[in-house]
This record gives structure tokens, C-alpha cells and sequence, in this order.
């Protein structure tokens, strides 16, 4: 397998929600093929990687715990595929701050600091349904006064 068939497998297996870049894939093939755990053949300009014999010893006396790197990124089948959500709410805002007038930027800035706000409110709730305070949104999501929330330097 080339290094691009890697970076499109990854996507794969991860349900779109990692696909690494060339720079990081490369380097580390690089790395596995220092340590000798894999090798590079070229077949038709192309470098393609293999395990060598120590690489598939590896693999096969850390099957059970490569099987579970995939645990919790990898998509069930109850996945909301929360990646793609991302890109389309991605999607919308590059679709806003293109065209949208000072009043719709205001507005979608609103709506990024509330979801921003409650996102991490989910992540802070506690088992009393407690939360977090929000980091630089007020209830209705508007920006604090604070130099530092707004990205300026004092």
C-alpha cells in the first residue's frame, strides 16, 4: 500500500472524522522503516510499503490492542457521523462570512458562541446536570468585554 491509499484507508476506517496529511504520514512510514518494522518496494514510480517479518511479529503480539485504536473513532451504527455535521455547520458559516451583511455576521457570531457555550457544557455536566461555566459567552451567547475573549492582546 502507497502512502495516499494509507491517508484514504485512515479516512475510512475513522468514518472522515481523521484524515491525516502527507507530512505526517510520510515521516512516520519513514520512522517504521528506520526501526525495520517496514519496507518501501518501488512498483511503478510509486513507493509502496510492506511489513517485514519483525513488523508482522509486532502486529500479531499487538493485535488486540491495534484492534481497539479504532474504538471510539471508527463509526457504529448508531454514529450520528458528527464529522460531516461539523463540515456542513463549516460549510454554512464560510457561506455567511462571504456573504452576509454586518447584521448576519453579528447573528452567526452569536450562534457559534452559544454552541461553542453549550458544547462545553455538555462535556462539563456532571451526573447532578451541573456545568461548567461558559469561557467568554454570556447566556444569549453574546461576547464578554474581557480583551482577551475578544483575540486582542492587552
Amino acid at each position: 500500500m502507497h502512502g495516499y491509499q494509507m491517508i484514504q484507508e485512515i479516512g475510512r476506517r475513522s468514518g472522515g472524522s481523521w484524515k491525516p496529511s502527507p507530512g505526517s504520514v510520510y515521516p512516520t512510514l519513514q520512522q517504521l522503516e528506520d526501526e525495520g518494522l517496514v519496507r518501501a518496494d518501488e512498483l511503478d514510480g510509486r513507493r509502496i510499503f510492506r511489513l517485514t517479518d519483525e513488523g508482522e511479529r509486532l502486529v500479531a503480539d499487538r493485535a488486540e490492542e491495534f484492534a481497539d485504536l479504532w474504538q471510539g473513532v471508527a463509526p457504529s451504527e448508531n454514529d450520528t457521523q458528527l464529522g460531516e455535521l461539523v463540515f456542513q455547520v463549516a460549510s454554512a458559516f464560510v457561506h455567511v462570512a462571504k456573504t452576509g451583511s454586518p447584521e448576519q455576521l453579528a447573528e452567526a457570531r452569536k450562534v457559534l458562541g452559544r454552541t461553542k457555550s453549550d458544547l462545553y457544557r455538555i462535556l462539563g455536566a456532571d451526573v447532578t446536570g451541573d456545568s461548567v461555566p461558559d469561557d467568554d459567552t454570556d447566556d444569549e451567547g453574546e461576547q464578554d468585554d474581557n480583551e482577551y475573549a475578544k483575540g486582542e492582546p492587552r
